[in-house]
């Protein structure tokens, strides 16, 4: 773990297993635990409702799906996430064009650094 950040429990919504996978080692690398994966709408949609996590990575496609109902629900619970994509910024919501975005491919510096945008001032 880098020492800057808090280990934090971290939900993970992601329809490619690879990425998934990768997200889980890089969260483990910098200290964090994760909650789930999960790779369906539905399955996110549950996983919100329920508490035991800090924050979420959230892909914002999940199998062809828009993930906009998630980010709202995570909004609406005041749960910080970041946006995980391999589109652009102007490909999101624009409600959510302003959240931190984990652009695809990514690394753990990028990981690390999305993480910290996330998550509020002092709760780092």
């Amino acid at each position: 773990m880098s020492g800057q950040q808090a280990s934090r429990r971290v939900l993970v919504v992601e329809d490619e297993w690879l990425v998934a996978m990768l997200l889980e080692d890089m969260l483990a690398e910098l200290g964090h635990v994760v909650v789930g994966p999960v790779a369906t709408l539905d399955d996110a949609l549950t996983a919100v409702q329920q508490d035991g996590f800090d924050l979420a990575l959230l892909d914002m496609n999940l199998n062809g799906q828009s993930a906009t109902s998630v980010a709202d629900r995570l909004a609406d619970r005041g749960i910080p996430f970041a946006c995980t994509t391999g589109y652009g910024r102007t490909d999101l919501d624009e409600r959510f064009r302003g959240r931190p975005i984990l652009h695809k491919p990514f690394g753990l510096k990028d990981l690390e650094a999305v993480i910290a945008q996330a998550l509020p001032s002092g709760r780092s």
